[in-house]
């Protein structure tokens, strides 16, 4: 019988880290705007390290509140390039990470590390560039009893992930592009990308066409335009 609860999945295929890579130079609004804005975590859960951005592929943790057990053998499995997905259930009252595993997590190749909940040290995680987001810190310790499953869906920030989505992360905050459609957001968001380029220009330019605001207004009956 399975011990539901205490469990370790198979690790999904995981995208091409080639793709992956590539969205290291596409901001969080620019994918989130391509996902008609529907798929970013919550702003509860900011980053506490100095500067890096985040790009790599989801492994998911589900652990109890307070309790860092599983987040420990996630370690242990991280393959490079794989970001730390924990969902601890957003309980800020034991930290889930500090110093020391988070160094552990960056041995072996972690692209960042995301807590639903608490992390410590955030003194130390604030001077450097690894990038690790979380939804509060606490001086208080975890306990490492379990339950925890890995590789299993979880919430983060009131968004479902999956093992193997991409995970994208800058001063912004945190987007998921799911694994299969990953392809196709990317160049969604390169289109988007070179629209605002050509945008800003034309802010320096003097050119840009603001007729657009006047229009929508009129179409919801605006008075006082002018016109």
């Amino acid at each position: 019988m399975m011990n539901y609860g205490f469990r370790i999945l198979p690790s999904p295929s995981r995208p091409d880290l080639a793709l992956v890579e590539k969205f290291q130079h596409i901001s969080t609004p620019l994918i989130s705007d391509s996902m008609n804005r529907l798929s970013g975590v919550d702003a509860s859960i900011r980053s506490y390290h100095q500067a890096g951005k985040l790009a790599g592929t989801a492994l998911t943790v589900k652990t109890r509140p307070g309790d860092n057990l599983m987040v420990h053998k996630a370690i242990d499995l991280t393959k490079p390039g794989d970001v730390l997905i924990v969902d601890a259930g957003g309980e800020l009252s034991h930290a889930i990470i500090g110093e020391i595993m988070m160094r552990l997590a960056e041995k072996n190749g972690a692209a960042g590390i995301v807590i639903d909940g608490a992390i410590r040290d955030a003194g130390i995680i604030s001077k450097g560039n690894f990038p690790v987001y979380a939804k509060g810190v606490t001086h208080r310790g975890p306990y490492k009893d379990g339950p925890g499953e890995i590789n299993v869906p979880v919430s983060i920030g009131g968004m479902l992930i999956n093992p193997g989505d991409i995970i994208v992360g800058d001063e912004d905050g945190l987007a998921v592009v799911p694994a299969g459609i990953a392809e196709e957001v990317y160049y969604l968001a390169k289109e988007r990308q070179s629209d605002e380029t050509r945008m800003l220009q034309e802010i320096e330019d003097g050119t840009l066409d603001r007729r657009w605001v006047d229009e929508v207004l009129k179409e919801r009956d605006c008075g006082g335009l002018g016109n």
